[in-house]
């Protein structure tokens, strides 16, 4: 899931005071698993900025709604009429939802309340750790299910590099070689023969190759 956290409150507040009419505008899907961005969040928030506009003394109405995705059109059907009313939309979507209704309603400010940060898994309530940087071409199935690019600091596709120490990464004592991991895996699987194997170095030129990616699927299209 994509993982988020909610702006500092004196910036989000900097973002809208000098607006009238504020709505924020919740997304019930990958940011509200992590406890920034559903209509919950957008409850809470929207209760803070009123208390704070009391408090300033500023004329300002806050609003408060959401829909289940941010990042699809359908789902935006059931909102139209409340996205009419505000003169800026405080989205607590990822940034993806953000630039998706900033295209959708291109007359209309459409400002982030959260920091888009990774995709990440819940290991634990209220801990989330980044898995994957959708690098475009996966190779778990080669390295036993853990990610060297989400996952070594250096990003070392055959591995573990000289800084490696006792299983540990070089930047911090605390933190596992993910290439250790990798072998540890692997010979629990009874693959490591595929350790030997020497895989090349991502070419990001051809899966970054400029601009944003695309993916089509013809068969889904109308």
């Amino acid at each position: 899931m994509i993982v988020a956290e909610q702006k500092p409150f004196e910036e989000i507040w900097g973002m809208i005071k000098d607006y009238k009419k504020v709505l924020v505008f919740g997304c019930n899907t990958c940011v509200a698993v992590c406890h920034a961005g559903g209509n919950k969040e957008a409850e809470s928030l929207g209760s803070m900025l009123r208390m704070q506009a009391k408090q300033e003394g500023v004329e300002i109405e806050i609003k408060d709604s959401g829909i289940e995705r941010q990042c699809e059109h359908e789902f935006f059907d059931s909102a139209l009429k409340t996205l009419e009313w505000p003169d800026l939309v405080l989205s607590l979507g990822c940034g993806v939802g953000v630039q998706f209704m900033a295209a959708k309603f291109s007359d209309k400010p459409i400002f982030p309340g959260l920091n888009t940060t990774f995709m990440g898994a819940v290991e634990e309530a209220g801990i989330f750790t980044e898995k994957c940087q959708g690098c475009g071409k996966c190779v778990l199935a080669e390295t036993g299910g853990i990610c060297p690019i989400s996952r070594c600091a250096k990003r070392v596709m055959n591995g573990p590099c000289g800084g490696s120490t006792k299983g540990k990464c070089e930047i911090s004592k605390d933190l596992d070689c993910a290439w250790q991991l990798i072998i540890d895996r692997m010979e629990i699987l009874g693959t490591l023969d595929k350790y030997e194997e020497i895989t090349p170095i991502k070419d990001w030129s051809s899966e970054r190759s400029g601009g944003p990616r695309t993916i089509v699927r013809e068969d889904l299209q109308v």
